[in-house]
């Protein structure tokens, strides 16, 4: 294991992300195509939030009741906006930081992922199954 090894080492890149006024259907979209479970919000390249898909199932009637079709959702989805569901108030850390102190942020917090941010703009993103993967290497 490499000491003060950098997470832009295992940080994933480029992106995946969403605008505010973008719909939760297109994010329910994009977490199920690239089998991802976070998307930063951004304006621009500055990150104003965090959507995850935990925040999607919170929403979503489907879970409950396997006689229910895609409309259901469909209908939970349109009254509400990504703005109104993501989490605002996130923790970012520059490229230059090291696993381990990223490993540690992760490990005291109760959020899974952390967009990797350089100059105020969104560079990259780490979760913890980056981690594991990581220090499955190791091995």
């Amino acid at each position: 294991m490499i000491r003060k090894a950098p997470i832009s080492m295992i940080m994933t890149e480029p992106v995946i992300t969403l605008k505010k006024n973008d719909s939760l259907e297109k994010a329910e979209h994009l977490f199920k195509k690239h089998h991802i479970r976070h998307i930063p919000v951004v304006t621009g390249n500055v990150v104003v939030g965090m959507l995850s898909y935990t925040d999607l199932l919170r929403l979503s009637f489907s879970d409950l009741d396997d006689n229910l079709d895609g409309d259901t959702d469909a209908l939970v989805y349109n009254m509400f906006t990504i703005k109104q569901v993501m989490k605002s108030s996130i923790v970012t850390v520059p490229s230059s930081k090291s696993i381990k102190e990223v490993a540690e942020i992760l490990a005291t917090k109760e959020f899974h992922a952390l967009p990797i941010v350089d100059n105020n703009k969104l560079v990259g993103i780490v979760t913890t199954t980056d981690l594991i993967k990581y220090l499955l290497k190791q091995f």
